[in-house]
C-alpha cells in the first residue's frame, strides 16, 4: 500500500476538503454597507448633511420640503430687497413710488398708477425756483419745462409741514414771496372769480412757498379746498417723475384688504370753488374730486416678496 493514502479513507481526497471550503466561504453573508439613514436628522437623500457641510450649505442645497419653501420665500425678498436698494439710490428718498388712489390729478394720474419720485433737487429742470429743484407751471409755460400733460413738476409735500399729515402729490402753481398779495397779483381769474386778497385766509401769504392745485380739482389746496398753506420748500418731500399705469392697484388691493393698516389715514377736504376760507376743510364724498376718502396715494411701505411682499415699502398719499 502506498503511504501517500496512510491515515485517509479510501473515498476522501484533497480537492474534495479544498472545494467545501470554497463553498462555505461563498455562503457566508458580506458586510452591509454603511449608508446615511433618511430618518436621520441632519440628513438629506442627497447626502448633505448639516455635521458634514456646514449649516448654510446644507440650508442653499438640501431637499427638504420646509427648507426650500423658506429659502424661495428669503430669495424673493432678497430680490426685492436689491431693486428697493437701486430705485432709492436713482430717486434718493424712500418710499421711491406711490399709488395713486383717486382722480384729482386726472387725466395725467389715473387711480392705480405707480408714480415714481425722486428729491426735489434731483433733474431739475429749466427755471427752477432759486434754492429749489421745483419748476412752477407759471416758469414751465416760459421755458417749455412738462410733466404729466403740464407744465411744471408735480411735488409731493406735508400739508401745513405737520409730519402727522398724510402727504398731498398735487402741480405746483407758482412761488410767492412773503406778504404777497398773490390772489390779486398771480393766481388765475378762471380759479378764483372775482375773490380778493382779503376774503382767502392764506392771503397775504404768512411765508414764501408754492401755491399748488391738483390738475382735475377747480382751486388751489390755498384757496377753496382748504388743504394747506403756502406750501414751504422744506414742507415738500420730492417730485413726480414718471408713472407706470395699473401696477399701483397691488398695493391699494392690500391696503383694502387690511382695511387701511398699512399706513395712517388722514382729514380729507372736498374740492371747493369761490373764497371759501383755505383753513376750513369740508369732507369730500364718494363723487368729489380731489382729496377724500379715496382721495389718497398709497406710497411705498417696502415691496416684499411674491405677492405679500410688493406692498412693504409703499404709504399713502392725497392726490
Amino acid at each position: 500500500m502506498s503511504g501517500s493514502s496512510a491515515g485517509k479513507p479510501p473515498d476522501d481526497s484533497g480537492d474534495d476538503d479544498r472545494t467545501q471550503d470554497r463553498s462555505a466561504g461563498s455562503s457566508r453573508t458580506p458586510p452591509a454597507s454603511e449608508t446615511p439613514s433618511r430618518d436621520a436628522p441632519d440628513s438629506d437623500a442627497d447626502g448633505v448633511t448639516i455635521d458634514d457641510d456646514g449649516v448654510l450649505r446644507w440650508f442653499l442645497r438640501t431637499d427638504d420640503e420646509t427648507v426650500m419653501v423658506a429659502r424661495d420665500i428669503l430669495s424673493s425678498v432678497a430680490i426685492v430687497a436689491v431693486v428697493g436698494l437701486l430705485l432709492f439710490g436713482v430717486s434718493g428718498i424712500w418710499p421711491p413710488l406711490v399709488a395713486v388712489e383717486s382722480g384729482s390729478m386726472e387725466p395725467n394720474m389715473h387711480k392705480g398708477d405707480l408714480i415714481f419720485v425722486a428729491d426735489e433737487g434731483r433733474f431739475a429742470g429749466d427755471n427752477a425756483v432759486a434754492g429749489t429743484g421745483v419748476v412752477t407751471l407759471e416758469n414751465g409755460q416760459e421755458s417749455s419745462y412738462e410733466k404729466f400733460g403740464n407744465p411744471g413738476d408735480v411735488i409731493i409735500y406735508r400739508p401745513n409741514g405737520n409730519p402727522a399729515e398724510t402727504p398731498v402729490i398735487h402741480r405746483a402753481h407758482f412761488w410767492v414771496e412773503e406778504g404777497e398779495h398773490w390772489v390779486d397779483t398771480k393766481a388765475s381769474e378762471e380759479i378764483v372769480g372775482d375773490a380778493t386778497c382779503n376774503e382767502v385766509a392764506t392771503c397775504p401769504a404768512e411765508h414764501a412757498g408754492f401755491v399748488t392745485k391738483g390738475d382735475a380739482n377747480g382751486g388751489y389746496d390755498q384757496y377753496g379746498n382748504g388743504i394747506s398753506d403756502i406750501v414751504k420748500p422744506e414742507w415738500v418731500t420730492g417730485k413726480a417723475m414718471f408713472r407706470i399705469p395699473w401696477l399701483g392697484h397691488v398695493r391699494l388691493t392690500f391696503d383694502k384688504i387690511l382695511g387701511g393698516m398699512l399706513a395712517p389715514t388722514s382729514p380729507s377736504s372736498a374740492s371747493l370753488q369761490g373764497p371759501t376760507p383755505a383753513t376750513t376743510p369740508t369732507p369730500a364724498g364718494p363723487d368729489t374730486a380731489g382729496p377724500g376718502l379715496d382721495g389718497e396715494l398709497a406710497g411705498i411701505v417696502g415691496i416684499a416678496s411674491a405677492g405679500a411682499g410688493a406692498t412693504v415699502a409703499i404709504g399713502r398719499y392725497r392726490n
